[in-house]
């Protein structure tokens, strides 16, 4: 905002000599005439503001989020304030892209509907076919009696999905890793791109789990690529940490801890980030400020927003990337919120219900369900087009062609971490899992899109 002008000898001047006006009048030009020279910057603002709300959302020009006018695409969140700082955008020609770099493809693949498609092809692979999924998901080796969760594919508004092709992506990865990183859902979408490429190796594989169960490493010998997935849910170091122990009712993490676990992504090729269903415990988190030594100290600790604590993390994450991935040779991922369906009168049915005992999707194309803060789309995309700007991530947003599918939870059909109670098994919805996805199901089409944004940004 400029400074603010003195308008007295000014104001003395023209207006003061029409004295055949009322003094009202003159008063009334007066006030005009200095609001235009005081605030003509701050109303100009506002006026671009406005014009920007009702404009599409798009992240560093490789995925977007666009208004919710159609009724089938996610809600935009509002641009970014006035006044923050921006940085140039990354200009430059994207690893493994196919396409040509002034190719305009003109269509959005993550807004589309779901078509059902009882061919052959689908599933893209047979949960007994493959065994790298974690028993967490494997819906039908715990008795889920239902298939149909696996006969659908995402139909993008105005284009097709290229066919996900296995031997392609060994092929881009020979010599190279992809490492998956974030909580229980990425170890989701690592496992089913595992089970997407396996089919296509002939030669010796080996799947190695270190023993605090943090890193897992999937190897394809003949082509000296490694398909790998790192437990840290929040990106920061954090006290759920434990791959194994982990679930924490009091979360903390700590500041400016990025590299506590960024020193194990060094040398990555391709990073698929994912990091968000830790953080919805409440309007606020706890952030750790000095080592954990001082952790019971009052002083150390602090309460912010959620929507804060989150964009700190997303922030460490992107300098992670800047400090470590040549951007010329590497590809970075972030797959977006992933939705639960833990009140059914979000869709409208009675409440008291979840995701159990559901076998159809959600048919209404603007739905959004209450389990999905906006409020953390829009701090994503105000660092994207801010201090994120010259980072080349590639939004995977997932989150509405997710939430259409109620449908394809683990429910009950899970190993389950204790025994349930008989009151439980009474009433099975209480200890339903509507956080994690079968597989093979909806996380594949994930990957299938992750392979659309690889090979043609």
């Amino acid at each position: 905002m400029k400074p603010p002008l003195s308008c007295t000898a000014f104001c003395s001047s023209s207006i003061a000599k029409k004295a055949h006006f009322s003094p009202f009048l003159v008063a009334l030009a007066l006030f005009l005439l200095c609001f235009s020279f005081l605030y003509g910057e701050d109303l100009k603002d506002l006026l671009g503001l406005q014009a920007q709300v009702a404009s599409h959302l798009t992240i560093n020009s490789n995925t977007t989020i666009r208004n919710n006018n159609g009724g089938d695409e996610q809600p935009a969140a509002p641009p970014p304030r006035p006044g923050k700082s921006t940085k140039t955008r990354w200009q430059g020609r994207l690893a493994f892209a196919l396409n040509d770099e002034d190719e305009d493809e003109g269509c959005d693949v993550f807004s589309g509907r779901w078509v059902r498609d009882d061919t052959a092809t689908r599933p893209l692979y047979r949960e007994e076919d493959c065994p790298y999924i974690h028993p967490q998901l494997t819906c039908q080796a715990h008795g889920r009696p239902d298939t149909a969760y696996q006969q659908w594919r995402w139909q993008p508004h105005g284009c097709t999905l290229p066919a996900f092709d296995a031997t392609r992506v060994l092929e881009a990865l020979r010599g190279r890793r992809m490492l998956f990183v974030g909580d229980s859902l990425g170890r989701g979408q690592f496992a089913s791109m595992v089970c997407l490429l396996q089919s296509a190796i002939s030669g010796d594989t080996s799947f190695r789990v270190s023993p605090d169960q943090q890193h897992t490493v999937f190897a394809a010998a003949e082509y000296n690529a490694t398909v790998e997935f790192y437990w840290a849910p929040f990106l920061l170091e954090s006290n759920s940490d434990n791959a194994v122990a982990h679930r924490v009712a009091e979360r903390m993490v700590r500041r400016g801890s990025i590299e506590y676990h960024g020193r194990h992504w060094r040398g990555a090729d391709v990073v698929v980030f994912n990091t968000y269903i830790w953080w919805c415990k409440g309007p606020s988190f706890r952030i750790l400020n000095g080592p954990w030594e001082s952790a019971g100290t009052k002083e150390a600790v602090s309460w912010v927003p959620t929507e804060e604590a989150y964009g700190m993390a997303f922030r460490d994450m992107l300098q992670w990337v800047r400090d470590n991935m040549d951007l010329n040779t590497t590809r970075v991922f972030f797959t977006s919120m992933s939705p639960t369906h833990q009140k059914s009168q979000d869709w409208g049915d009675e409440p008291g219900r979840n995701c159990y005992n559901e076998t159809a999707m959600i048919s209404d194309p603007g739905y959004w369900g209450s389990d999905g803060r906006q409020s953390v789309m829009r701090v994503i995309r105000e660092i994207l087009d801010g201090d994120g700007a010259d980072v080349p991530l590639t939004f995977l947003n997932v989150t509405q062609l997710s939430m259409y599918r109620k449908d394809a939870h683990t429910s009950i059909y899970k190993r389950q971490w204790s025994e349930p109670t008989p009151e439980q098994l009474a009433d099975p919805k209480t200890y339903a899992d509507c956080v994690h996805w079968c597989l093979p199901g909806l996380q594949d089409t994930w990957n299938e899109l992750l392979y659309s944004k690889l090979f043609y940004p």
